[in-house]
Parts: structure tokens; sequence; C-alpha cells
């Protein structure tokens, strides 16, 4: 039988993800000063069983941003980590690896296709 903490039917590494997302939404916004990750935004956050790791995705405003964007992050990771250790009380502040969330974007994509199709008359 699974033990679950906190709300039923959801994981540790769950809740933790949610936690690292809006902590790490907030530094973004409010610490960090590349220019390179100014229009970010944080869609989600997967944590590895151990919670030693984190894979945050995010996505931005303009696709050809993206590069310079995942570049700022990569480069931003360490004080990143450094300032998430410090606002949350975990026992390992988990490596964070940064990926580009395509699905915003294809799913502007689809709604764009499926909008312009003219109906039947």
């Amino acid at each position: 039988m699974a033990r679950t903490a906190g709300r039923a039917g959801t994981s540790r590494g769950t809740r933790v993800g949610d936690q690292i997302q809006r902590v790490l939404s907030e530094i973004l916004r409010r610490e960090l000063r590349d220019p390179r990750v100014g229009m970010i935004t944080i869609t989600a956050v997967e944590m590895s069983p151990d919670c030693a790791h984190a894979t945050v995705y995010f996505t931005c405003l303009e696709a050809d941003h993206v590069p310079a964007a995942a570049a700022g992050l990569k480069r931003a990771a360490g004080f990143l980590r450094s300032q998430l250790g410090r606002s949350i009380q975990l026992y390992v502040t988990p490596q964070l690896r940064f990926v580009y969330d395509a699905s915003v974007e294809r799913g502007a994509r689809l709604s764009h296709l499926i909008d312009s199709v003219q109906p039947k008359r």
C-alpha cells in the first residue's frame, strides 16, 4: 500500500516541483538580471524520484528568443539553485536542467489551424 503525505493522490515530487516552479518564477522576476532571460514563463517542473534533479520547462513569447533564453538559463542555473536553496527547505537542493516547452507553441498553431478552417454552408 502506497503512502502519501499531504494531499491524497499527490506525490512528494509533484508537490516539490510545484513549489520549485512558484519560487523560481519569483526569483527570475525579481533577482535575475540577465537580459536573455527577460520574458520567459516556467510552465512545469518535473522532479526525479529522489528529488535530486529537476527538469524545468519554460516557454518564451517569441520563438526566435528560445536559444538565447536557454543559454541564459543554463548560465544562471547555479545562481538559481543557490537562491532556491535559501527559499525552500529541502534535504538536497536539486540540480536544475532547463528545457524549452514547445507544447504551448504547438497548441497555438493547432488553434490557429482550427480557426482557419471555414465551415461548409
